[in-house]
């Protein structure tokens, strides 16, 4: 048997997935900030519920 091919998993892994609806201009805030701190659109949306359930 051969091992998995791509990258290690880093942490836990990420198995749960949502789908959340945003209107235009929710989304474009939310691009925004991707492009301004470099990171994804998941990424944030789990920054964002970190600083809900741990402030």
């Amino acid at each position: 048997m051969t091992s998995k091919v791509g990258r290690p998993v880093i942490g836990e892994p990420k198995v749960n997935d949502i789908k959340v609806r945003l209107d235009d201009t929710m989304h474009k805030k939310l691009l925004e900030y991707c492009a301004k701190h470099n990171t994804t659109k998941a990424e944030a949306v789990r920054q964002g519920i970190q600083l809900l359930l741990y402030q």
